[in-house]
Order: C-alpha cells, then structure tokens, then sequence
C-alpha cells in the first residue's frame, strides 16, 4: 500500500501541536487527531523555562506567551518548620547564557491555543478533534492508522506516527514499548485561590517550601488576567479517599494548618493526581516515534515535564522533515538516543532530587540540605550551575553532544 509524506500525530495538546507547528513550516503534510472535541483547559503545567523559551521563541511563540502569562525571574526556597527564607535564585544570572533569563508562568492551555493559532494558518496541517488513534499498522513504508470518530472507523495513511497522546499513549501501547520507572506512593493535591500571597505573606510567584511531614509548591499563574490565581501542590495520603481529600473540611483544614489565616480560603479549583517516574524504553520504534508524556513522566515539582515535551518536539521535528527530506532515517535513532539519555539523566534525576530535597525528614540529613541551598544561592559561581541545571540549558546542552557512536561505545 503506497502512502504520502504525510505524518500523523496522535494527540492535539501542547506536545502534538507544536510538532505539527514545525513539521508544517518545514513543509512537511501532517494530520493531528485529538480524541477531545476541542482544546481542554487543562491548568495543570504553567512554568516555562529558559531552555524550552529557546526553541519556542525560535518558532515565534514567545512574545504571545508572555502577554497571558507571568514573567517570573526569582524563585525562593523557605523552611516551613522555622518559618524562614532559606535561598532565593535569580535567573538573570544567567544573563550571558540565554536570551531567556526567566521563566513564564503560562498556563498548559493557554500555550496549546497559541500554537493551534499558529498552526491553523497552515495549509498543510489538518487539526482534527474528535478523532482518536485506535489502532495503527507500520507495513514497512507507512503507517496506516484506524481513527475512531462520531461516525464510526476512519483509516488515514501517512509515512510516520507520532505519539504524543500522554502517559496512558495508545501508540505507545500499540507499539509495545514498554513504560519503565514507578509510581510514586502518595499523590499530588493541587488548589488554587485568589488569595494574594505576595502582598500578603511576601512569598515570590515561585515558592518552594521543605517540610518534613507537608512539603508544599506555591506559585502565581495569570488565569484571566490581574490579580491572578495562585496554586498549591501538596503531598496527599495515598489510602485517603479522593472525595474526604477533596472535602471542603479536609481542603480548608490544610490551607490553614500550612498557611493559618484568619478567613477563610476562597478555593476557586481543587484537584488529585497521581505520580509517576517513568521513561518509554525507546521513544522510536520503526516508523512510530514518542514524544511528551506518552515517552516520558515525571512528578511536577521544578516544572520539567511538559517542558522537555515541548523540547522533545523541537528536536524531533527537525530531524524528521530532514529525513522526510532524503536524510538518513538514523537522525530518528539520533532523537531516541538524544532525548531518552536526558530525560533519565535530567529530568528524571533532577524532579525526584527535587521532591527529596522538600520532604528529607531525619533531621541531620534536612539541615545538611537546607544549608547547601543556602550555600549555593550565596554563591554565584555555584548559582549560575545550579540554575544551568533547573533551567534546563544543561540539558539541552548534553542532548546537542550525544551521537550515536556514543550508543556503539
């Protein structure tokens, strides 16, 4: 069966666009299928880092972010236990490393309908919603693909498949790749309020709290515009029933216990999730190719998962349209190797040390913590590396040096 350079994309959020987004601009065919009949408002992920503002304002998307979003340059540790700041990082260290040197707070679903805005104006990329990969055969020249819609079965043929349909990928499962890694014992509680901790309490819009009983995320996202909402993620008990942790007593009885006010938390949003570590043992496998959550996931403290996505497909859409192009299809082994090596080396090592850092409990051990932050706050020299780190330029960096004879060594 003959088919076209078409490439399909399984999943439409912020990953399956953006690859369309380059692949379309590189002149390459693409169809995107996304089960949801419309962009989700999906508030989940908002931090964009240094590294990942790189490749989007190369595709022209910074500016537009950054207009329905934060700028946000500082972020600050403090121990909860004694009620003080242990180390604040600014990222205009980094002044001479990126274009970038802060982060924007821009909400997952903001970024998803500034890429669609983008990709739409193309005239070689088909956004269908209401439409989910089924199935998929690769009969060794192509892909053809089984779409299931309101009006039944559909097949569509392309030359690749890009999954970037999340954690629970159907491509990734077709593909038989296996998901490696494990699930965290607790789960993540995330709330979100109007209530202004800034002017109130003088934490900065990113804020990271050590506890050893009940760590704590809070940071300030732009929501509609000012004032502003700020979310909270807090660890939650794993055996605990979701509707008593959602519970307006359960919801309130923690706000004050970490944050004691005296009145009330308006919660405009509350949510549970569980968490995952975990990495596809390859993001490419003959003509399907991995990218996002459905090859990599990770707990959200440091705010690296949708992020190295969004890396991911950058690194991914060059490549394919060269070898779309006549190249070697060995630039996709290049990908895999690429960005399978960092998402363990990095993002994997780097989000759980994270999490390990806010909840570290003997007490030796947590002083010893707290204190190298503050060390290494105070010192320049230390802060530029650290924050190379969590900003993820370090990453990109190792990803632009790996070749494959580093996989033959």
């Amino acid at each position: 069966m003959k088919t076209d350079q078409r490439v399909l994309i399984a999943g439409g959020g912020p990953v399956g666009l953006f690859c369309a987004l380059l692949l379309g601009r590189a002149g390459v065919p693409v169809t995107v299928f996304d089960m949801n009949d419309e962009l989700l408002a999906d508030p989940r992920a908002a931090t964009t880092h240094p590294a990942t503002l790189e490749v989007l304002g190369a595709a022209g998307l910074v500016e537009d972010m950054a207009a329905v979003g934060l700028t946000a340059p500082i972020f600050q540790f403090w121990d909860r236990v004694a009620g003080k700041l242990v180390a604040t990082f600014d990222l205009n260290l980094l002044k001479n490393d990126t274009k970038y040197p802060f982060v924007i707070q821009c909400e997952q679903f903001k970024t998803a309908h500034i890429i669609l805005k983008r990709v739409l104006e193309l005239s070689n990329v088909d956004v269908l919603f209401g439409h989910k990969v089924v199935s998929f055969e690769d009969i060794g020249s192509g892909i053809v693909a089984q779409i299931e819609t309101k009006s039944g079965v559909e097949t569509h043929k392309g030359s690749w498949i890009i999954g970037a349909d999340g954690g629970r990928s159907t491509v990734r499962k077709q593909a038989d790749i296996a998901f490696e890694g494990f699930t965290w014992a607790e789960r993540f509680l995330v709330l979100t309020t109007p209530f202004d901790f800034n002017a109130e309490l003088g934490y900065c819009h990113r804020s990271y709290f050590a506890d050893p009983d009940e760590w704590c995320n809070c940071f300030k996202v732009a929501a509609d515009g000012p004032p502003g909402l700020w979310r909270l993620v807090f660890p939650a008990d794993a055996e605990a029933a979701e509707a008593d942790l959602l519970s307006d007593e359960s919801v309130h009885a923690r706000m004050q216990k970490f944050f004691p006010n005296e009145t009330p938390y308006d919660i405009v949003h509350r949510n549970i999730y569980t968490v995952h570590q975990r990495v596809a043992a390859s993001f490419r496998k003959s003509r399907v190719l991995l990218a996002g959550d459905s090859a990599h996931v990770n707990n959200s403290i440091g705010g690296m998962g949708l992020n190295g996505g969004l890396q991911d497909a950058a690194n991914l859409a060059e490549k394919l349209a060269q070898v779309i192009g006549g190249a070697d299809e060995s630039l996709m082994d290049l990908y895999s190797l690429q960005r399978r090596n960092v998402s363990i080396e990095f993002v994997q090592a780097q989000s759980i040390a994270n999490k390990k850092q806010l909840e570290t409990r003997e007490p030796e051990e947590r002083r010893k913590v707290l204190e190298d932050l503050a060390a290494t706050a105070a010192d320049p020299v230390r802060a530029r590396q650290y924050l190379l780190r969590s900003s993820m330029l370090a990453l990109q960096a190792r990803a632009a040096a790996i070749t494959l004879a580093e996989a033959a060594a």
